[in-house]
């Protein structure tokens, strides 16, 4: 590992104003900004999965020492086992592993319940090998040895994708939770709106009057929390895509 040279104290900070992040802060000439729901309970956790003790410890020290929270684990097996993969974070995990493949490994992730953002490295990498890893989602590819700062960075990219990710499913599932408070009609309404339909077409769809159209449409948009048409468009999508 190399000296970083970073200071303790500077990996991205927020404020709960809100409900949201409003840091930013330099590191290493760099600047991170994070503006993205966020739980103060929850400090987000990089998992190290390398069979290598040495590099494993030395690179859980060099992100400690900017203030992050890392674990090491030596086998795939011992990762699954950890109580916390559900909390905000990300895992760095080596390509060759005993009895796996870190690339395999990366692909059983989503079926097993696991959606935290994956750093991969290895000694031994090419370039399909790199082209596999980020056409299965990985944030970064790193062949060893690699900078500490490369390290760094690509962690922070990550964390910072699986809180907008974190983010995104939060508001997906508002959007449903609010839609279930429409009524079958209003719901109607909603789709054909969101459909481009205008409200004298759906009240001839609809068997009803203009007047009762708006008035569920009202409903709805109300209900919905909508600022704008194209707002309630979007929900649709959101709500189609939740259903698939």
């Amino acid at each position: 590992m190399q000296e970083s040279g970073l200071p303790s104290s500077t990996i991205p900070s927020c404020d709960d104003s809100g409900g949201f992040c409003r840091a930013m802060e330099t590191y290493s000439h760099h600047w991170v900004e994070c503006c993205m729901p966020h739980a103060p309970d929850e400090s987000p956790v990089v998992h190290i999965v390398d069979d290598d003790a040495d590099l494993g410890d030395g690179l859980s020290s060099v992100l400690r020492s900017v203030g992050l929270n890392a674990k090491t684990y030596r086998s795939t097996q011992e990762f699954l086992r950890a109580d916390d993969l559900d909390a905000p974070g990300c895992i760095v995990l080596d390509i060759r592993l005993p009895g796996t493949n870190g690339l395999d490994f990366q692909e059983e992730l989503v079926g097993l319940g696991v959606r935290l953002p994956v750093i991969l490295m290895t000694g031994h990498g090419d370039i399909p090998m790199s082209v596999r890893a980020m056409k299965a989602g990985a944030v970064d590819f790193l062949s060893k040895p690699f900078r500490d700062q490369d390290m760094i960075d690509a962690v922070t990219a990550a964390i910072n994708r699986d809180r907008l990710q974190r983010a995104s499913e939060q508001q997906a599932v508002a959007i449903v939770d609010r839609y279930a408070t429409l009524s079958p009609r209003e719901r109607e309404v909603m789709a054909l709106v969101t459909a481009g339909k205008m409200n004298k077409q759906i009240a001839g769809e609809l068997g009803l009057s203009e007047v009762t159209v708006k008035i569920h449409r009202g409903a709805a948009v109300r209900k919905m929390e909508a600022r704008s048409l194209a707002d309630l468009v979007r929900m649709a999508d959101t709500l189609k895509n939740r259903t698939r």
